[in-house]
């Protein structure tokens, strides 16, 4: 063998690394320049089922509501000489108006539910003790925003029932005096208290749970998804990343989007009549039930106080049970607590349903 002639190789020397597809590729330049693969921490086992992926659930209802949403304001006009008739227009004049319109509606009332029993469930784990107080400061100031964007969002078909709303709206502003200003025409005679309200419904409200959704997140990957309080036994992480809870959750919304989508068509909302000033004949949305009955035996005064009241007291959970036990069984006397103040709330709920079917 010449010195020019090269050297056979070396069948058992190391082999070259096979060459990554275009894909990979591509996920490699995008993760070097935005950190996406910091997505892929583990998580435990537990937090795959149905219900601690609440959380991940009520996410995906939001992007419904901001993809209808978005489609809804091209067509809505948010004046009160307009507001009710472009309602009417979405629905019969507009392509998938009515649809849109609908999906947005159930989905609204679907994101309530799910915050809810999000809620419900972290509080029944025990998943906000130390150090995970404020995430759920920080989740209950979303479900308290949640709140106020589906009453928002009644105002704004402007029929009767909305304006009713509004009228409650006003009344409990009075109350609050200078703290209620933003919601009374007193603030400004240049712009409707109805283009206001629809400024909170759509940049207001949607932009503040969007932040705190992202700080809830990093939270949540700060002190990672607390551990089940039933299993005793330190458990081994699942292998599966993050990203691939992210796929179940993706799952888990594109079932919701079929049923809400399903019930949208077969049971569109009904947009009432232009309103009528000076009566009162309308039921709000099943939500605010709860202090209807309060506001007809103790006055409006009673709205501010049960909604500060109920919202406060979620929001003090974490301080009040400062206790490390988690276990259910370790718990009774506050889950006893809660599920008193849970049943006298479904009960008034109840109650309205039963012996107010149409309004006051």
């Amino acid at each position: 063998m010449t010195a020019e002639t090269p050297a056979p190789p070396d069948p058992d020397g190391p082999e070259r690394p096979a060459r990554r597809g275009w894909f990979h590729r591509a996920v490699d330049a995008v993760d070097e320049r935005m950190g996406i693969k910091a997505l892929t921490y583990p998580v435990p086992e537990h937090a795959n089922n149905l219900a601690w992926s609440l959380g991940g659930i009520t996410a995906v209802a939001f992007v419904i509501l901001l993809v209808t949403g978005i489609y809804i304001t091209q067509f809505y006009v948010p004046i009160p000489e307009d507001a009710n008739q472009s309602v009417r227009d979405l629905v019969t004049d507009v392509w998938l108006g009515g649809f849109a319109r609908a999906l947005h509606y159930w989905t609204a009332q679907a994101m309530f539910v799910l915050a809810l029993l999000h809620l419900l469930r972290v509080f029944f784990h025990a998943s906000y003790k130390k150090p995970r107080e404020g995430n759920w400061v920080v989740g209950a100031a979303m479900f308290l925003l949640t709140f106020l964007a589906v009453f928002t969002g009644s105002v704004l078909k402007w029929d009767q029932e909305g304006y009713e709303a509004l009228i409650h709206n006003l009344d409990v502003a009075e109350l609050l005096g200078g703290a209620g200003i933003w919601f009374t025409d007193e603030l400004t005679d240049r712009v409707p208290i109805l283009l206001r309200l629809y400024s909170a419904h759509v940049v207001i409200v949607p932009g503040l749970i969007l932040v705190l959704f992202v700080w809830h997140a990093l939270l949540i990957k700060r002190h990672k998804i607390s551990p089940h309080p039933e299993i005793t036994v330190l458990s081994v992480e699942s292998p599966e990343p993050f990203t691939a809870h992210l796929k179940r959750v993706g799952a888990f919304g594109l079932v919701l989007l079929g049923l809400l989508s399903l019930l949208g068509i077969l049971v569109p909302p009904v947009v009432g009549p232009t309103p009528v000033g000076g009566i009162e004949v309308t039921r709000p949305l099943w939500m605010f039930w709860w202090f209807f009955p309060l506001e007809e035996w103790f006055g409006v005064a009673s709205i501010v106080y049960v909604i500060v009241a109920v919202f406060g007291l979620i929001f003090l959970v974490p301080f009040l049970d400062r206790s490390p036990k988690r276990r259910w069984r370790e718990r009774k006397p506050v889950l006893a607590v809660a599920a008193v103040l849970l049943l006298a709330l479904a009960a008034i709920t109840i109650q309205v349903w039963i012996a107010n079917p149409k309004g006051h």
